[in-house]
């Protein structure tokens, strides 16, 4: 799954996972992915922190307390090390910053996939 509010970031990262093989849903706002997560548990969730409706620091929060162990990719224009240290220590399996390599972003999805 995708989480990002921006269409053309998300098209990009679509395309590149697709390309792979996977299959990709999108959410545009933290309330709908908490809402899609819940009804359909993703492999994978690539997470931006800056959406409307609930950003992603408060999406992880939430998944972290309901237990879900689902490996999250925070992907965000946030690139301070003290953004970095918080979305890890809530729960983030990985933190990339934008702007970003499409490959490097694949390489990791590859390894939280293992």
């Amino acid at each position: 799954m995708v989480a990002e509010d921006d269409d053309k970031q998300a098209e990009l990262i679509r395309r590149y996972l697709e390309r792979e093989g996977h299959t990709v849903t999108h959410a545009r706002d933290g309330l709908s992915v908490l809402e899609q997560v819940r009804h359909h548990e993703p492999d994978l969730l690539i997470l931006d922190v800056m959406m409307p409706r609930a950003d992603g620091l408060d999406v992880i929060r939430v998944l972290r307390a309901e237990s879900r162990e689902l490996p999250v990719l925070m992907l965000t224009a946030r690139s301070t090390e003290d953004d970095l240290l918080l979305g890890l220590d809530l729960g983030a399996d990985d933190y990339m910053t934008k702007p970003y390599s499409p490959r490097e972003l694949m390489a990791r999805v590859r390894t939280l996939l293992r």
